[in-house]
């Protein structure tokens, strides 16, 4: 990276695993020589790790929260640079938006894989600003569950064309915070009637046409 600047990079994981995190001198700083890298998990430094051309890694078992937080590397010379590292869990929303219309009920689940939250919150958003959901005091509009320590439901009652839109859940564990995107689509009763409604309207064409038919096919017949 760019000399006197910090390279920051979020690592998110979905169960306990070896990793192994790298730092690798740009080509364009290859001439730095007699460098001084330094690893550190917080403040405190790493000493066992492995270096190859113009690049410095460390190895990392990580079994629970105490293993997760932020890891940078130092390279010091003549210029100095440096990269963060940020491990934290893995949080899942639902991929595909959730459908549903007006006046139903939505249900949006967030799960924590490998490690256990100390507390969850929901946010909806509002233009460019999320805004904490507080159930306590919209209890006729919001239900917030914690089924299990590592799986949240938000309930959303009572649903209108002002609920459709972007929401996230966030669990905050010992080293840091993680957020999951949901996606809530709200739709008009009128959607799923407007095929029955084509229907309908074929029907009735078609039936006035043979209706108008056979009143040509009488007066013909008199007329003969």
């Amino acid at each position: 990276g760019v000399s006197g600047t910090s390279v920051e990079k979020n690592i998110t994981l979905d169960r306990a695993t070896r990793i192994e995190l790298s730092c690798r001198l740009d080509n364009k700083y290859s001439h730095l020589k007699s460098l001084q890298v330094t690893w550190k998990r917080g403040n405190e430094t790493i000493r066992h790790m492995n270096k190859t051309e113009n690049s410095w890694s460390i190895q990392l078992r990580i079994l629970d929260n105490s293993n997760l937080g932020g890891y940078s590397c130092t390279l010091k010379g003549e210029e100095e640079t440096s990269a963060m590292f940020h491990l934290q869990p893995k949080i899942e929303g639902k991929e595909k938006p959730i459908v549903s219309y007006e006046g139903d009920t939505a249900v949006m689940i967030c799960k924590s894989f490998g490690y256990t939250p100390t507390a969850w919150t929901w946010y909806m958003t509002n233009g460019s600003e999320q805004i904490a959901i507080n159930d306590s005091l919209l209890a006729d509009k919001y239900v917030i569950n914690r089924l299990t320590a590592n799986v949240t439901h938000l309930k959303i009652l009572k649903l209108t064309k002002e609920d459709d839109g972007v929401y996230w859940c966030e669990a905050a564990f010992e080293l840091g915070k993680s957020k999951g995107k949901l996606k809530l689509r709200v739709l008009s009763l009128m959607v799923p009637l407007k095929p029955f409604l084509a229907i309908v309207a074929e029907v009735v064409i078609l039936v006035t046409i043979v209706f108008l038919y056979e009143m040509y096919s009488k007066k013909k017949e008199k007329s003969a």
